[in-house]
């Protein structure tokens, strides 16, 4: 069974989420990679802007983490 978000109409449709560190992103920013990965989507998959879903999730510092430290971790070092 499909989840009625991913499907439309017999086709699915594009879903992407994006996870950046909630370190001040502005507004702006954001619009420009909805935009633009929408664009790529449609250039490159044919696929109807309308029909294209696009999250962004900001994730605190202290919540993300790699090469084995939490990134507020690695910045403070850095």
């Amino acid at each position: 069974m499909y989840n009625s978000t991913y499907f439309l109409q017999g086709k699915f449709m594009p879903f992407v989420n994006v996870k950046i560190t909630k370190d001040g992103t502005t507004r702006e920013q954001k619009a420009q990679i909805v935009a633009e990965i929408t664009d790529t989507l449609v250039r490159v998959l044919g696929k109807k802007p309308e029909h294209t879903h696009i999250v962004i999730e900001e994730i605190e510092l202290e919540n993300w983490g790699f090469g084995g430290i939490l990134t507020d971790e690695y910045r403070a070092k850095n």
